[in-house]
C-alpha cells in the first residue's frame, strides 16, 4: 500500500525536484495534497511554484494549499540569493493555471489528520515548519495522529548556510521547529551535512537533460542556476539536492544512514539562532527525539532520481 504523504513547501528549484520525484512515483506514495509556506521566497511565489511543478508533472489535479505568510513570531527572511527572485529560476515555465485551493493549509492539514487513520499520515516538511506548528498548535489532538514526519533541516557537524550556526529552514522559524521537535512524533532528518552529498555533478545533470522531456529540461535548467550559488560559496562540484533526499527516504531508506538522538532548537541566542543542537556523540541524557541522517548513497540516490524523473 503506497504510504499517505503531506508534502509541506516552499519551492524553491530542490523542493520542486523532491515534489516531480514524489508525483513519479504513486505506486509507493499517495500524495493527499500539497501545502505551500512562505521561506525561500514570499508565500505568493511558494504556492504560485507549487502548482507551477504539479502541471510540469502532469498532476493539475493536486490540492495546492497556500499556508502562513509568516513565521509564527519574527519577520520572514527569504532566499531569493540563492533560488532567484521567483524562487524557480532557471527554466522559463508557463504560469499555471490550475486553481490555488480556498481553504487555509493549517486548516487542510488538521482536517486531514483529523480524518485519516491514526498513524496513516507521514508529513513531509521541505521548508520553515510554521505550518505545521501552528496546527499542532491550534489542533494538539492531531499530533499523535501523525504517523512521521519526515524532514529536510538542521545541521550538525558543518553547521550553518544562513549563519554560521543555522541551516535556512530552521532559522527561518525556530520557534515553529521547537514544536515540532518537542512535540513527540517520530521525526527523521536531513540536514546539510548528508544533503550536501546529494550533489549534482555534470554528469548527473547531463543525465537529466539526456531524458529529453519537459521534466528533465526543467530540473537540468534549475540545477544549472541553483548550482552557481553552492559553487560559490563552499566551492563545491554542484547543486546539492537537499529536499529530494526527504522523498528519496520515504522510497529507499536503505540508501541513507543516521542516528537515534537529541536534538534541540535554539531560540534565544542571537549569536545561534535556529542551531540544532544534535548531541550526536549521547554526551547529555536528554531523550533522543530525532533520527539525523548522517549519510547516504549518493549513486543509488540519483539513479533513483533519474530513473522516476523519466517516468513524468
Amino acid at each position: 500500500m503506497a504510504q499517505r504523504i503531506i508534502i509541506d513547501t516552499d519551492p524553491g528549484q530542490d523542493d520542486a525536484v523532491a515534489i516531480l520525484l514524489a508525483l513519479a512515483s504513486p505506486d509507493e506514495l499517495e500524495v493527499l495534497g500539497i501545502t505551500a509556506v512562505a521561506g525561500n521566497v514570499p508565500l505568493e511565489l511558494t504556492a504560485r511554484n507549487a502548482r507551477i511543478v504539479c502541471e510540469l508533472a502532469g498532476r493539475p489535479d493536486m490540492p495546492v494549499f497556500a499556508g502562513c505568510d509568516r513565521p509564527l513570531r519574527r519577520p520572514l527572511v527569504t532566499a531569493e540569493h540563492v533560488h532567484g527572485k521567483t524562487g524557480l529560476d532557471g527554466p522559463v515555465l508557463p504560469e499555471p493555471t490550475m486553481p490555488l485551493q480556498e481553504q487555509h493549509a493549517v486548516d487542510f492539514l488538521i482536517e486531514t489528520l483529523r480524518r485519516e487513520p491514526e498513524g496513516s499520515v507521514t508529513l513531509c516538511p521541505l521548508g520553515p515548519l510554521t505550518n505545521i506548528a501552528t496546527a499542532f498548535e491550534r489542533a494538539p489532538d492531531i499530533i499523535g495522529r501523525v504517523g512521521h514526519i519526515v524532514l529536510m533541516g538542521g545541521a550538525y557537524f558543518e553547521v550553518g548556510n544562513i549563519t554560521p550556526a543555522a541551516e535556512f529552514n530552521i532559522y527561518v522559524d525556530p520557534e515553529a521547529a521547537e514544536v515540532v521537535f518537542r512535540s513527540g512524533v517520530p521525526l527523521t532528518v536531513m540536514p546539510l551535512d548528508m544533503t550536501h552529498k546529494a550533489l549534482v555533478t555534470k554528469p548527473r545533470n547531463d543525465a537529466f537533460r539526456a531524458l529529453g522531456t519537459p521534466v528533465g529540461q526543467a530540473v537540468a535548467q534549475m540545477t544549472d542556476f541553483f548550482e552557481r550559488f553552492d559553487r560559490e560559496k563552499y566551492g563545491s562540484e554542484g547543486a546539492p539536492l537537499h529536499d529530494p533526499c526527504v522523498t528519496a527516504f520515504l522510497l529507499d531508506p536503505d540508501l541513507f544512514t543516521g542516528r537515534h538522538i537529541n536534538v534541540e532548537i535554539e531560540t534565544v541566542s542571537e549569536l545561534t539562532r535556529g542551531m540544532t543542537v544534535a548531541d550526536w556523540w549521547g554526551v547529555t541524557d536528554r531523550p533522543r527525539n530525532a533520527t539525523f541522517i548522517g549519510d547516504l548513497d549518493s549513486d543509488g540516490f540519483f539513479a533513483l532520481l533519474t530513473e522516476r524523473l523519466a517516468r513524468l
